[in-house]
């Protein structure tokens, strides 16, 4: 079993990542040949403003009154240069927006989990192509680009990382900083000769990194007066900086602006997926080299943005990475073909570097070229744009290249993506056949459902050895001539001992087929028709949360399609009662758009009320109720109500800006600490111990909640409590006794094989019950699929201070709280309907790697920004559910079944 649990592991941590072989690996070229334009650059230094997490709108837009919350850069759009809209790209957060702006590329999607700090792949950039550059602003960012840099031609001036604290009183103080440092450089440049001079070279850049409206707007939410305020700040300051450069170079005109952002943010403070709030950023360019306004009658445009923000008037110019934006520039038309032209021929270059590499690696028979820029055709497109530029027909030569630019980039997305299907091919051969293994240890460990199958046991061919064998030494020697990487060799040759273990029990397969035949089709097609549906659903629910709204109805109904509803209507009742209830939190605004302090206050009372009502009961129902047990309840109720107070003062320090309270800090990591501790203090009695594991995660839950998903746990309970004694009334309905009452039913370390039963068919309905929890547990608050419903409000209790990996284990945690609610009650299902826990698992994972499936063919790389950041993460996610299904199992038996000794006094085990 442990064998089977690890070769698992191992198989669907293949399957995981080969996502980000098959669809995200890096897309940058080496080896190209630099090419520069033959005429000087209308600007000797650039000058960058980035403003993190600055919506577009929120910039445009005028205020209530009118106004504009940036007047300066309102007056360059009016007067002095060029605007439009910069559409960034899934994933939306600091790192790969400042890839893209600085590097111009579009970093892979997994670049993201790699660190801010460190760069996971080596690239070029504006600032190392730089003479010099200075930069100030946030630690996070700075330091990315130098050490990226070669040389030590690259200043960065940071402040402290502790700085970026959420619930500082001013965290504007983040860009004043940078406007003072930018202030008191220029001002101690003109009394150090050397600094001076090196500030007058060509090829100079100055980066600004403004962090303060991205803080503003994580915690006080886009629509505050916080972030619109920021905004005005970050204006001024703009407005200052300029000014204090134009005189120190004399107004000499050979300074360029930029002011942008990486990346905007929903209206509820977050983001890094693709929602149009957090992919259009502003953009706007002033000063050498650049456009002035340009005052037109009528744009076209699918959107209505121009109209909302009375820009009507001035031309907008959208731009994306990597072309040349030739209408922004200011220059001549010789300066502007002869740029697009350089541009043509930096992408052609990478062309033919992508082509020669995949051609050196793949068999001269296999290889097939782009057909649409064949080594003619890009001769002939260079030729005419040089002939073109000669014959001062400078518009055709900027139409060729852009023609070129086209083609070339297409011809880069085909070699990037040659190998996809050949991958893909293997990785669902590995998904079938692991699937179709899984389902033959099922159908093995169980007589009622082989009990055509013959006992006697044959050994598998040798012919069938040696076919894997060499099919297996085939595909590693293709394989090794084509110099393919060592990822290429797992997704290749794993399918093959896979089917090797599937092709091996062909008799059980003959002798399950010949079962089936003796099953009425219409019995047959029935079961399958709802098994489909039913993993329908579940993938739909993916996209659509309503859709468990739907299944959580349907469930509803269960009671009345079995004998449930004449037997057990008190279970019944409850069932239908906790169903409906649990039906309305889909229907809910994804968690943290609409934060209520009172909704959290009022699941812990909640909570506790419960807790009365169950203490009471205990201490009824039992002889002598022990001290240290009542002492156990008591405290785990203390907890509570400390979560209570802790989150309701946290959220009062912060809207009031006094910060986080050292003491709430504290309280709010103790009580994290304890909470997977206190329930290995009660007793191992089902009831009790599910309970104290409730009360446990509940009050770190309402630590981690900001509105109405702090009773989400609770009535998810609350239906897994019914779900157990549900179980149990349906295996007695089937003829099966129960030597114990659910009630008396006692979580054990040890496994009695003896008392386990064989499979019935309705234990594949038990199966997609938990799948169904378990997808009801991740989406039932929030759609987790988009980076973007993630709240940072959630994790105040425990830190303000910015840390990406601390702040995501957190609110991971909090995820994954209702998923331990279910697998603990499925290990109490386990135990009450006396089923094997292996076959209840392989069942779920079968059910699971066919959603995987399903999502894996959905995984995209094109269309909509919001499309692909979803298809990814549903993928993700489907993967994550499997693989952490098995630890979390594990973790759910450690809560139920250990027991800790209290106050030194050892408890006995009464099975």
């Amino acid at each position: 079993m442990l064998l089977f649990f690890i070769l698992g592991l191992f198989v669907h941590f293949v399957f995981f990542g080969s996502i980000f072989d098959i669809y995200f690996t890096s897309p940058l070229v080496h080896g190209m040949t630099p090419q520069f334009t033959p005429l000087p650059p209308p600007a000797k230094r650039l000058v960058l403003f980035v403003a993190d997490g600055l919506r577009a709108d929120t910039l445009y837009e005028l205020d209530e009154n009118g106004n504009s919350r940036a007047p300066f850069i309102r007056n360059i759009i009016m007067h002095e240069g060029s605007w439009g809209l910069s559409h960034t790209r899934v994933p939306t957060e600091s790192r790969p927006g400042h890839v893209a702006l600085i590097a111009g590329f579009y970093e892979d999607v997994s670049a993201v989990a790699k660190g801010w700090k460190e760069n996971p792949v080596e690239f070029d950039s504006l600032i190392n192509e730089s003479k010099y550059t200075w930069s100030w602003g946030s630690p996070d960012i700075l330091t990315m680009f130098a050490k990226g840099a070669y040389g030590d031609h690259v200043f960065t001036y940071t402040y402290d990382a502790d700085s970026e604290d959420f619930g500082a009183h001013d965290v504007t103080k983040l860009d004043t900083w940078v406007f003072d440092k930018v202030k008191e450089f220029f001002h101690a440049a003109r009394n150090n000769q050397s600094l001076f001079s090196k500030l007058n070279e060509e090829k100079i850049v100055f980066f600004l990194h403004l962090l303060g409206i991205d803080t503003n707007g994580h915690a006080h939410r886009p629509s505050s007066r916080e972030y619109k305020d920021n905004i005005k700040l970050v204006d001024a300051g703009i407005k200052e900086m300029v000014s204090i450069l134009e005189h120190f170079y004399g107004n000499d005109g050979k300074t360029a602006f930029i002011f942008t952002s990486d990346h905007g943010m929903t209206d509820w403070g977050s983001h890094g997926a693709g929602h149009p709030s957090e992919t259009l950023t502003p953009f706007v360019t002033w000063g050498a080299g650049i456009k002035y306004p340009q005052k037109v009658s009528a744009q076209k445009f699918d959107d209505a943005f121009l109209k909302e923000w009375r820009l009507e008037s001035w031309k907008r110019q959208d731009i994306h990475q990597g072309i040349l934006p030739v209408d922004y520039l200011n220059n001549t038309d010789l300066f502007k073909a002869e740029s697009m032209f350089t541009n043509a021929i930096q992408i052609l270059e990478q062309f033919k570097v992508k082509m020669t590499q995949k051609k050196e690696v793949t068999l001269p028979f296999l290889f097939i070229p782009f057909k649409l820029l064949p080594e003619s055709k890009q001769l002939n497109i260079v030729r005419k744009a040089r002939s073109y530029i000669k014959q001062r027909k400078y518009d055709e030569a900027v139409s060729l290249c852009k023609e070129l630019i086209h083609l070339a980039l297409k011809g880069l997305s085909y070699y990037h993506t040659y190998d996809r299907f050949f991958l893909a091919i293997n990785v669902v051969l590995g998904f079938l056949g692991w699937t179709s293994y899984a389902s033959l240890l099922i159908i093995k460990s169980h007589f009622n459902l082989t009990r055509g199958v013959n006992k006697e046991v044959k050994k598998p061919s040798h012919l069938l050895s040696c076919s894997c064998i060499a099919i297996g030494v085939f595909v590693a020697f293709f394989l090794l001539l084509q110099g393919c990487p060592w990822t290429y060799y797992i997704y290749c040759l794993l399918p093959v001992p896979i089917w090797y273990a599937v092709l091996r029990e062909f008799q059980v397969i003959q002798d399950f087929v010949t079962l089936l035949l003796t099953v009425p089709p219409s019995y047959f097609v029935g079961y399958l028709l709802v098994f489909i549906l039913g993993i329908e659903i579940l993938v739909l629910s993916f996209f659509y949360r309503h859709m468990l709204t739907a299944g959580l109805l349907a469930f509803a109904g269960w009671p009345f399609i079995t004998q449930l509803w004449t037997r057990a209507k008190s279970i019944s009742l409850s069932w239908i009662f906790f169903s409906l209830l649990l039906a309305v939190f889909p229907l809910m605004p994804v968690v943290g758009r609409k934060p209520d302090i009172f909704l959290v206050m009022g699941a812990g009372l909640l909570v506790l009320l419960l807790s009365l009502c169950v203490l009471t009961s205990l201490i009824k129902r039992k002889d002598s109720f022990i001290n240290e047990e009542l002492l156990l309840h008591l405290f785990q109720m203390l907890s509570i109500v400390l979560s209570m107070c802790v989150t309701y003062s946290t959220h009062s320090s912060l809207r009031k800006k006094q910060g986080l309270p050292l003491l709430n800090q504290i309280i709010s990591w103790l009580i994290l600490a304890f909470s997977l501790v206190l329930p290995l203090l009660s007793p191992t009695s089902l009831f009790e111990r599910l309970f104290s594991i409730l009360l446990s995660l509940m009050s770190t839950y309402i630590l981690l909640s900001t509105g109405y998903e702090a009773l989400f746990p609770l009535v998810l309970s609350c239906l897994m409590f019914v779900w157990i004694q549900a179980e149990q009334e349906t295996l007695q309905q089937r003829g099966i006794s129960c030597k114990q009452k659910v009630t008396s039913v006692r979580f054990t370390c040890s496994t009695d094989i003896t008392q386990f039963r064989q499979l019935y068919l309705d234990d594949v309905r038990r199966a997609f019950f938990l799948v169904f929890f378990l997808v009801t547990a991740f989406f039932g608050t929030g759609n987790i699929a988009s980076v973007n419903s993630f709240d940072l409000a959630s994790v105040y209790c425990f830190l303000t201070v910015f840390s990406p990996f601390m702040m995501g284990a957190l609110m991971m945690w909090k995820i994954l709280i209702p998923f331990v609610l279910v697998m603990c009650a499925f290990e109490a299902v386990q135990l009450t309907t006396q089923l094997s826990s292996k076959s209840l698992f392989l069942m779920v994972l079968v059910i699971s790697d066919i959603m995987a499936l399903h999502f894996f063919f959905l995984v995209k790389d094109y269309g909509s920004w919001l499309d692909i950041g979803t298809s990814i993460s549903h993928y993700v996610i489907v993967m994550s559910m499997t693989i952490v299904l098995v630890f979390l199992n594990g973790l759910a038996h450690l809560l139920t079944t250990k027991k800790l000794r209290f106050c030194g006094k050892p408890k006995s085990h009464l099975i």
